[in-house]
């Protein structure tokens, strides 16, 4: 969900960040451009109120010339902005630098504009003066109500360009730290939003794998989880209750018949008694019953199996296997199989009890299924951050479609009803679940079975 959701939230930050940025751009644009032509405007003004004074008919001209052709020179000596003023026959009454002359089509414009129609200071659209190399401003010298020359500035557009670019800079500086600074609140948004969602699944694992007292804490997140959270713990009180009912009839059950099966037994070999030794329907009866007998007695440990909660704890996994091994070693050579044991010492997160019943169903099937003359072997496989106990027979071994059963309770393949048994045998191995682990069934090559049953080495993190 996390990967849905926060996606989502950067580019709806994106989106507001750029809708913001590119406005922004476009007025610090302007406001430079404006700037600049109001300082060059302002200029223009001053030039134009000194060549007011410059009249060829008046005394004094050549001295007024001079002193505006020094303005000039020192404006564009400092600015680097070139500047001249501009009679109506195209001759220069003053021009930075001297030889510098503007076409007629730089000034006509406002040659012919009277004073009431003079340029008024206004930026320049868009980008327009940032996107040549030069600007170009123009403003009449007006005398007696009538135009008779032009102020031309010419003015370099290199620090406009330079200026606007350092704020750009500036903004997609700005603009990228909010990026990061979104991202960041995304990521803990969503983390915030989902920790209600991150602890429904843990503890939704965690009854996956046995722990059913595990609850869900309904005091946080919104209104909808909370209600998820009540909901969720309702079921499991609900499946809780309904599993106990189902172990405490299982072990009841199992425990009720023992004994009238045990008075059954008894009479039926008292009865054998009485008639002649070798009699098949008294061995059959007595078979059917010391059947029944071993079913009641797998029902019984499986229902107390299950019912027992796992303690895991630090256990020494190559150990308690080379114990197990041990045991079961008289029973295979009695039956002329060979049982062996590789169990280096490690150490795995499991609870030992759980992990003893199902290392004992393992090897206990493995046993059963192998015909003579074969061998059981049993593998500590230590991983990184698990470990593996594998028991590999060389029995018939299972189809991919009863490897799909294997497990199942009172679940027994059509091709082995010859070999006694009640079905739960491998399911006993179940109980590994409650500490975490996990009991995986394939084929053994070139022909058997191979369980597999996994512990996690290291405590889970909670």
């Amino acid at each position: 969900m996390r990967t849905r959701l926060l996606p989502l939230l950067i580019v709806l930050m994106a989106g507001v960040l750029l809708a913001l940025g590119f406005p922004l751009a476009a007025s610090l644009a302007a406001s430079e451009q404006q700037r600049v032509v109001v300082d060059r405007l302002d200029d223009a003004a001053r030039f134009a109120a000194l060549a007011q004074f410059v009249n060829e008919s008046s005394p004094g001209t050549d001295e007024r010339r001079a002193t505006l052709g020094g303005e000039l020179a020192s404006y564009h000596d400092v600015y680097g902005i070139r500047a001249g003023i501009f009679y109506r026959d195209n001759r220069s009454m003053a021009a930075a630098p001297e030889d510098w002359v503007v076409p007629y089509a730089g000034r006509a414009g406002a040659l012919q504009r009277g004073p009431a129609r003079a340029p008024q200071p206004r930026p320049a659209p868009g980008l327009a003066l940032a996107g040549r190399r030069a600007a170009h401003h123009r403003l009449p010298v007006v005398r007696d109500g009538d135009v008779v020359a032009v102020v031309v500035t010419d003015s370099p557009t290199g620090q406009l360009r330079s200026r606007i670019l350092r704020g750009w800079l500036l903004i997609f500086a700005g603009e990228a730290a909010a990026m990061l600074l979104a991202v960041g609140a995304a990521f803990r948004l969503t983390g915030w939003v989902l920790r209600p969602v991150r602890v429904l699944d843990a503890v939704t694992h965690d009854i996956a794998t046995g722990r059913m007292n595990s609850r869900v804490a309904a005091t946080g997140g919104p209104p909808e989880l909370r209600r998820l959270a009540r909901s969720f713990n309702e079921m499991a009180d609900n499946v809780e209750d309904a599993l106990e009912q189902q172990r405490a009839f299982v072990a009841d059950a199992s425990h009720q018949l023992r004994n009238p099966l045990a008075a059954l037994l008894l009479r039926i070999e008292l009865l054998a008694l009485e008639l002649p030794e070798g009699n098949e329907e008294i061995a059959s009866v007595r078979t059917e019953g010391k059947r029944l007998a071993q079913v009641l007695d797998d029902l019984l440990d499986l229902a107390l199996a299950e019912h027992a909660a796992a303690e895991p704890r630090l256990t020494d996994v190559g150990a308690l296997t080379a114990e197990r091994v041990a045991s079961w070693r008289p029973v295979a050579e009695d039956k002329g199989v060979t049982l062996t044991g590789e169990c280096g010492a490690v150490t795995a997160w499991a609870d030992p009890v759980a992990l003893s019943s199902a290392l004992d169903a393992v090897i206990d099937n493995a046993l059963k299924f192998t015909p003579a003359g074969e061998s059981v072997a049993v593998a500590v496989d230590p991983g990184r951050s698990t470990v593996s106990v594998v028991v590999a027979d060389h029995g018939p071994g299972l189809t991919e479609e009863e490897l799909g059963r294997v497990g199942d309770r009172f679940w027994r393949s059509g091709r082995h009803q010859n070999v006694k048994g009640s079905g739960l045998g491998l399911h006993r191995a179940r109980p590994a679940h409650g500490g975490g682990g996990t009991v995986t069934f394939a084929p053994n090559e070139p022909h058997g079975l191979r369980v597999t049953v996994t512990v996690p080495r290291y405590a889970p993190e909670r």
